[in-house]
């Protein structure tokens, strides 16, 4: 049997796959979620979402995509990889991942043969067909010089009133500096945002919400106050890490025959992870905006 399961759960509460259904939402997380939706609504073209390691970047892309899915005038695809060797090999991939008609009948397709196939595709289904055409592409610091570009040139695609493609780019830090530097791109931002970690009481309720949604109904908290503390003190609120921690201390529940997870408990999986060498170094997320 699952430790889940022992401790009274329907569902593992702290996987760290980025199941929509799991996901906490704080502040940052609604606020973000719902500017994206507003953007997308009003076809303003190009949104971007920033974040440290773990902040939730991914999470928030499949709750976008879950948002999406009731919606009947949307056409959406999602890149999770985009590490493109070169332009054909981004623009082919926006060809199948959009399963758009190209005439390869006379032979290999130029970028040209590419570039023309996706903007026909998007007046088509923005312009005849009133539906809205949204790219989403997760770790989008992994983007080349040449794949923003094709990005930016795509984002001219557009009528008197709204943009043709909406763009929505959720990537690590990294990235800020690269876009700063091609202003043609960076004017077209419309919706900016960043993504920090969580703090004392959102760590509370983030904790609190997972267990709930795994079906755990008892009245009794699984987490005492200190060891939440202690947790969010050793995760500096990173909501990756708060999982993982968390799903440590439910295992240790099962294995030492215990009922709650107290401050003890958690500075003891911490100390044998500080011990083991396996602790992330790298310095909190400044809160920032671009």
């Amino acid at each position: 049997m699952s430790y889940f399961k022992v401790l009274g759960f329907e569902k593992e509460p702290f996987s760290t796959s980025p199941d929509p259904d799991f996901f906490y939402l704080s502040r940052e997380h609604e606020t973000a979620l719902t500017n994206i939706l507003i953007e997308l609504r009003l076809k303003r073209g190009l949104s971007v979402i920033l974040g440290d390691v773990g902040t939730g970047k991914t999470t928030l892309s499949r709750k976008l995509v879950q948002e999406l899915r009731g919606r009947e005038d949307c056409i959406f695809s999602i890149i999770l990889d985009p590490s493109f060797e070169d332009e054909k090999i981004f623009l082919t991939s926006l060809v199948r991942n959009f399963d758009i008609h190209v005439d390869a009948s006379l032979g290999g397709l130029s970028i040209l043969d590419l570039r023309e196939a996706v903007q026909r595709f998007l007046f088509q289904k923005g312009v005849s067909e009133n539906r809205t055409v949204i790219l989403i592409i997760d770790e989008a610091q992994k983007l080349s010089e040449s794949s923003l570009e094709i990005l930016r040139l795509l984002l001219n695609y557009e009528t008197n009133e709204f943009k043709l493609l909406q763009l929505v780019l959720l990537g690590q830090l990294e990235i800020y500096p690269r876009i700063m530097n091609i202003p043609n791109f960076f004017d077209r931002i419309s919706c900016k945002f960043t993504l920090n970690p969580l703090d004392f009481g959102e760590t509370r309720e983030m904790i609190e919400f997972r267990i709930r949604q795994a079906g755990y109904r008892s009245g009794m908290h699984l987490f005492l106050d200190e060891a939440v503390r202690d947790i969010h003190r050793h995760s500096r609120g990173y909501p990756r890490q708060i999982t993982m921690l968390c799903h440590r201390a439910l295992k240790s529940l099962v294995l030492k025959n215990r009922f709650v997870v107290d401050g003890a408990m958690i500075r003891e999986l911490i100390d044998e992870e500080i011990k083991s060498g396996w602790r992330r170094k790298d310095l909190l997320l400044q809160k920032n905006s671009f």
